[in-house]
């Protein structure tokens, strides 16, 4: 992305300037995660800490959006800062001290990240777009009239503990401008003048923003005068592939045999191998640590999804961090060819300690779910979904510290273009996976949820609550959920409810958190009843829907007999 800025600020005819501004355009890969922030603030008039509250809003949110975690989606990442903002800001204006000056301010910013623009406003400054010679005005103002001409700002940064801001996100294109004005020029400088003076000085943008203010100065301006410009050169519209593929920079590697050395990694044995990838034991010859080594398929060197994914699981494996989540690794060498490096987790796949523990006990199943919940949540709270939970994408290791691993389908929500788009089905056996992909397309983290209540029913009874899965959706509305007391007595009834509860059908039906699910595996939820204690609706869907279907079919048949007898 290729910018143009240009910004002009003066006191104008006030004896301070109240107005605070900036942008801010990051480096490497903050740069395709968060994208470049330009903001704009104007103090409440007459408050002795309009100054110090309108600094607060630009810095602090410049400081604080790009301390959020990368994979946050950008309005994730600016809602939370700006509400921590308000709060403060709020706080403070309660005090003793300022409780008569008010720290109130508007705020208006746009983010520009690859081709979205994402703005947040709230207040009376504006920000406006310039194409093809047409001003229009982004935002609304925050004002309520209050008779005979004036009006007072209904919304600010710190007037309410609770901020109420404004969202918008549009598609950008080359040659877009971005104008952000204060009130004290916008309510002064006419449309025609401000699209004049931008288009007429676009070889320099700090004296078109100068040019701006200075014509609402002219026409009697009495307050702050502030005016950004910024001008979109250029858009690095696959600046996010290039980032999570490297499409560009490395070829696949060979196949590797032990004993070979790979940028410094001595090869030990194979451990894993599939049709899409292999997975290496390896020694770090620097460190002399014992690390895995995944490397792609040749037969995929041409499939640039597929390479994509590849990417992405050695991108979201390193930002998120849990004792319980696989260690992925950057590379302590400059890399030759495409592989991922990840920690060497001595132990065996949670489908092997099925295989080897059929009749496990309670109390140990639980602890293997509650050490899956917490890598979950660790995936949740940085706004990732794992997509492909199943009993081969668990780890446990010699101590029993149980791992999430493969994140080839984890959906990031803070890379997905304008905030998120249509979802494509994940790959992984159908057996795990919510049915709302086939409905939707889409799904939140509540099928992740969904595929974790799916392991723990396997875990007690050695089979699948709604058989191999949900192949279509026709199957979603005809397979229902198996009783896990059915297959195994020893599952508590109480068991049994919290594990229909978290493989519901429909997503609203399931537990809301994950905490919730664990706490109703250690003890009764009054909630659930004992099977016999269900209505028969409950118990035996299928059954009750047949005996209601050849009652009503009696009826009808009684019915028509009576009408035979009356005509007759």
């Amino acid at each position: 992305m290729k910018l143009s800025i240009g910004q002009h600020s003066t006191a104008g005819r006030k004896n301070r300037n109240e107005d605070s501004f900036g942008i801010l355009m990051p480096k490497g890969s903050l740069l395709s995660a968060k994208g470049v922030a330009i903001t704009l603030a104007d103090g409440m008039s007459g408050s002795e800490a309009a100054r110090i509250a309108s600094d607060t809003c630009v810095k602090g949110f410049l400081t604080d959006y790009y301390d959020t975690p990368e994979s946050w989606s950008v309005q994730q990442s600016a809602e939370q800062v700006l509400g921590s903002l308000n709060r403060w800001l709020h706080a403070q204006g309660q005090s003793a001290y300022l409780a008569r000056c008010g720290m109130v301010s508007t705020f208006s910013a746009i983010i520009l990240k690859q081709d979205g623009g994402h703005l947040f406003h709230v207040g009376d400054s504006r920000i406006y777009r310039l194409r093809d010679g047409a001003l229009e005005q982004l935002t609304r103002d925050h004002r309520i009239p209050a008779g005979k001409g004036q009006s007072y700002l209904s919304r600010g940064m710190g007037a309410d503990p609770d901020l109420d801001v404004d969202y918008r996100c549009l598609a950008l294109e080359e040659g877009d401008i971005f104008v952000l004005t204060t009130d004290g020029v916008h309510e002064y400088a006419a449309a025609n003048d401000m699209v004049r003076l931008v288009t007429g000085n676009l070889e320099d943008l700090d004296q078109a923003a100068r040019y701006v203010t200075d014509a609402a100065f002219a026409a009697g301006s009495n307050d702050n005068l502030t005016c950004q410009i910024v001008r979109i050169d250029a858009l690095d519209r696959d600046g996010e592939a290039a980032h999570l593929s490297g499409l560009s920079a490395l070829p696949f590697p060979p196949p590797l045999d032990p004993g070979m050395i790979l940028d410094g990694y001595r090869i030990i044995r194979e451990i894993h191998a599939s049709q899409r990838n292999q997975v290496y034991l390896a020694e770090d010859l620097l460190s002399g640590l014992r690390v895995c080594l995944k490397t792609p398929s040749l037969s995929y060197a041409d499939d640039a999804d597929y390479i994509e994914a590849f990417q992405r699981e050695d991108w979201a494996g390193r930002r998120v961090t849990s004792p319980h989540l696989l260690k992925v690794l950057a590379p302590s060498r400059e890399r030759s060819c495409l592989y991922s490096v990840s920690e060497f987790v001595d132990g065996l796949t949670l489908r092997q300690w099925l295989y080897d523990h059929p009749e496990a006990e309670l109390a140990t199943i639980r602890d293997i779910l509650g050490q899956l919940a917490k890598g979950l949540r660790a995936l949740h709270r940085r706004e990732m979904i794992h997509q492909d939970l199943k009993p081969e994408n668990v780890m446990i290791d010699r101590d029993g510290v149980v791992k999430i691993i493969d994140f080839g389908s984890v959906r990031l929500t803070g890379v997905d273009k304008q905030g998120g788009g249509a979802m494509v089905v994940p790959g992984g056996t159908q057996s795990y996976r919510a049915p709302e992909y086939l409905l939707k397309g889409s799904a939140d983290r509540r099928a992740d949820l969904y595929s974790l209540g799916v392991l723990a029913y396997e875990m007690m009874t050695g089979a699948l609550p709604y058989g191999k899965g949900f192949a279509n959706a026709a199957s979603i509305h005809r397979l229902d959920y198996r009783p896990a007391s059915r297959i195994n007595p020893d599952v508590p009834y109480w068991v049994d409810g919290a594990l229909k509860k978290a493989v519901a059908k429909e997503p609203g039906r399931r537990y809301a958190v994950l905490s919730e699910f664990i706490a109703d595996l250690s003890k009764p939820n009054p909630a659930f009843r004992p099977f016999e204690q269900q209505p028969f609706l409950e118990r035996d869907p299928v059954r009750f829907w047949q005996w209601t279907s050849l009652v009503l079919a009696m009826i009808a048949a009684g019915l028509l007999g009576w009408v035979v007898l009356l005509k007759t």
